[in-house]
């Protein structure tokens, strides 16, 4: 009975946190969505004037690279990593000062929560560089699609990059049909299920195909949002997946 009652709880508060969650979500779109992005873009460049001004450190209001462009640096450095020749860029007092009053991310990152993968040392990078969000199997959810649509939206990044990894514990879960989860974990191999039943028939390593197959299921998710799709309609951004391979330590894209 104790169980039963346990199982209406949870279920509870999953409705109660879905549903915040969609009228925050909603909410930060709408913003997105009016007058109040022109003004923020508006009010930084106005901030870069006065900086330059002033002759402190200037701030861009966005990334100046190109989708492409941003590709390759992000790959370049990756590369960098794996051939222990890493430069740890914009990592120290100056980059600090520099950023102080503003953020150009030049690549927005929807990754996984899993301590061996760190966006900023994968690839090299350093602070203000990236805007990473990490949640356990890189799902994109309300929450999620929101920070980025943030990342795209205002702050401009040209490219937004799905970062999933080898050997990914949220996706093995999923894999594991009929597992009893504790907590709310079963919240995230919920989102991850379509991309289990997608990659099944596939040949290879079972877990791996359905690893990539759910950076793409989460690729075409982010792109629901009005936001991000209306960017890479515009040519102002690229959504791509990518494959972080543990051993190695090297990205691959994932088409």
């Amino acid at each position: 009975m104790k169980q039963n009652s346990d199982k209406s709880l949870v279920s509870r508060r999953n409705i109660l946190q879905l549903g915040s969650a969609f009228v925050g979500a909603t909410s930060l779109t709408a913003w997105l969505g009016s007058g109040a992005l022109a003004r923020t873009v508006q009010n930084r460049a106005d901030r870069t004037q006065v900086a330059q001004a002033s002759g402190s450190a200037p701030y861009t209001a966005s990334s100046t690279l190109t989708p492409d462009e941003a590709i390759a640096k992000l790959m370049e450095g990756n590369q960098r990593f794996v051939t222990n020749r890493r430069l740890n860029p914009n990592q120290d007092s100056v980059r600090i000062a520099q950023v102080a009053t503003g953020q150009a991310p030049f690549v927005a990152i929807l990754g996984c929560a899993d301590s061996r993968v760190v966006p900023e040392i994968v690839f090299d990078q350093g602070i203000g560089d990236l805007f990473v969000v990490r949640v356990a199997g890189n799902i994109a959810i309300t929450e999620d699609i929101a920070s980025e649509e943030f990342a795209v939206g205002v702050l401009g990044a040209p490219l937004l990059l799905v970062l999933g990894h080898e050997r990914c514990g949220a996706v093995q879960a999923a894999l594991e049909a009929g597992t009893e989860l504790p907590g709310v974990i079963e919240s995230l191999v919920y989102a991850i299920r379509p991309a289990v039943a997608a990659s099944e028939g596939q040949s290879g390593d079972r877990l791996t195909n359905a690893i990539k197959e759910n950076v793409r299921l989460q690729v075409q998710r982010l792109q629901t949002s009005s936001v991000i799709a209306n960017a890479v309609e515009q040519g102002k951004l690229k959504v791509v997946g990518a494959y972080y391979d543990l051993d190695t330590g090297e990205v691959s894209l994932v088409s």
